[in-house]
């Protein structure tokens, strides 16, 4: 079983910074990759980032060039910075982990930007 928890949204002025963090534990040896997806109030589940066992990222276009997703595999966290935040931003934050026969996510993260 595998337990993820976030933390680190908040408030933020438009062009600022905040940096996610997904702490991992249990069976994180079956993490095959994991990632952060947003949810808005009326508008669809995003992908926002993902990083794999090996370190490759992906990102959606809207947050290209201004999120960052890393790994500390020391600390079994994954992170998501991210800069010039926009008021499109806001949403709630899940981080989630792919075990390859099912999927696992956090409680989520409030980020709300203002304008």
């Amino acid at each position: 079983q595998v337990h993820l928890v976030e933390s680190g949204g908040g408030l933020v002025q438009a062009g600022g910074s905040l940096r996610l963090s997904c702490a991992a534990s249990g069976s994180i040896f079956s993490i095959k990759s994991m990632g952060w997806y947003r949810q808005a109030p009326g508008k669809q589940r995003e992908l926002v980032a993902v990083i794999t066992s090996g370190d490759s990222t992906n990102y959606a276009d809207s947050v290209k060039g201004r999120f960052t997703i890393s790994r500390d595999n020391a600390k079994n966290t994954v992170y998501l910075q991210m800069n010039s935040l926009k008021p499109e931003d806001t949403a709630v934050y899940y981080c989630y982990g792919d075990l390859g026969f099912s999927t696992v996510k956090g409680q989520g993260t409030q980020v709300t930007v203002s304008s």
